[in-house]
């Protein structure tokens, strides 16, 4: 059985897409603990155990390595937002994902970030067709608590008048830059500080 690569075009046997996904998943746990800059192409070899012409039959270089990294990390984010955020129908449910977030966050003692937001803040300006591809997956993110939002709404916990997409934004944005600010003081403070006045700002407009 042969499979579609959608980097390059080329078919995949079953051996080969286990390969290519090796590859993939080594560059990112490399890039996610030491970025993307300082990560080549023979450190990943190196952790992936693939040979130099396994590589290149998969990728053009290491920006296309890095592109496949995006949908890898997305798809592991995203999985988990799912699972997290798709039956949450409550404050308490938003509290609970938070307390989940920061308390994984506090293992690393905040160290190296949100898998997304440190490649977004790495490559987004360099790559349009990785940031094309970041935007998207955290449009998808932010729409996982639009669904929640709307459910508080509609459960009558949320005001009619609520702007559930700006309340959404808020909260997308109180998380990520809680990320940023906990991997910079080694302390994960910042962000269960920052998601706190978030999902407070949504229990004020609950209680009217």
């Amino acid at each position: 059985m042969t499979t579609a690569d959608s980097h390059n075009g080329r078919r995949l046997t079953a051996r080969g897409e286990k390969t290519r996904a090796r590859i993939v998943a080594a560059a990112a746990d490399l890039m996610y603990v030491q970025g993307v800059g300082p990560t080549t192409l023979d450190h990943v070899l190196a952790a992936s155990g693939a040979s130099k012409s396994q590589l290149y039959h998969h990728f053009d270089g290491k920006e296309a390595l890095v592109r496949a990294v995006v949908d890898h990390v997305g798809q592991r984010v995203i999985q988990r937002e799912r699972e997290a955020l798709g039956h949450v129908s409550t404050v308490r449910g938003l509290r609970r994902w938070r307390d989940a977030l920061v308390q994984n966050n506090a293992l690393r003692h905040g160290a190296y970030g949100c898998a997304l937001g440190s490649l977004a803040i790495e490559i987004a300006d360099h790559d349009t067709i990785a940031r094309e591809a970041l935007s998207q997956l955290f449009t998808e993110w932010q729409g996982l608590l639009v669904g929640v939002l709307r459910r508080l709404q509609d459960g009558g916990d949320l005001p009619p008048t609520a702007s559930i997409d700006q309340l959404a934004t808020g909260i997308m944005a109180a998380l990520q830059g809680g990320y940023m600010l906990a991997q910079t003081a080694r302390n994960v403070a910042p962000m269960a500080t920052s998601l706190d006045m978030a999902l407070a700002h949504i229990e004020t407009l609950s209680e009217r």
